[in-house]
């Protein structure tokens, strides 16, 4: 009865946002903040504040980007979750807490796909906004899990942000629940 009740508890846990990581053991992500060293030719995005690269101005071939590319531009924490579609431990993210206006951009590639405006207090430990940037994301439908879920990636890198739920406030109805972690935060007042 014990077995099933950890059972239970981590099913609800994981279908809140995500899946688990794809390592056996999810290790404690939320502390990693080392930079990591820029793939050849691609300049580091730990260089001074995150900027917004909209959509045709990026000046890399992101779907040219070997494993290895990913490995040296990402920290282990941004892999993890960008390029293994693995999930941040809930309630780590310091993006929680942001209030000011501004854009949510993908931590791989620095396009837009969240304005502040749209989010909201969800309570399941992740950033949730009620809808996304038009054309900055793809969906597809998961089924790694029991039940069918709609994951959706950033559609210029590729990069797993997170999974969309009916459950959000109006006028959409929606939750767009995304791992922190698959974030970078550019205040207005910064562009």
């Amino acid at each position: 009865m014990l077995d099933r009740r950890i059972f239970l508890a981590s099913a609800a846990a994981v279908a809140a946002c995500g899946r688990p990581s794809a390592s056996e053991a999810q290790p404690d992500i939320s502390a990693d903040t080392t930079a990591s060293t820029p793939a050849p030719g691609a300049p580091s995005r730990r260089e001074g504040a995150p900027r917004i690269v909209a959509m045709g101005e990026a000046s890399e071939d992101f779907a040219s980007f070997t494993r290895e590319d990913w490995r040296a531009r990402l920290t282990e924490a941004e892999f993890d979750v960008l390029r293994r579609e693995g999930t941040e431990r809930p309630g780590s993210s310091p993006l929680l807490e942001e209030s000011r206006a501004g854009t949510y951009i993908c931590a791989g590639c620095a396009l837009p796909l969240f304005r502040s405006e749209t989010k909201f207090e969800s309570g399941t430990g992740w950033p949730s906004f009620y809808t996304h940037i038009e054309g900055a994301l793809e969906t597809k439908t998961d089924l790694r899990l029991w039940t069918p879920r709609t994951e959706y990636h950033c559609v210029r890198c590729g990069g797993h942000q997170g999974h969309v739920f009916e459950d959000g406030p109006e006028p959409t109805g929606e939750r767009w629940c995304n791992n922190g972690v698959a974030l970078d935060f550019v205040p207005d007042t910064a562009t």
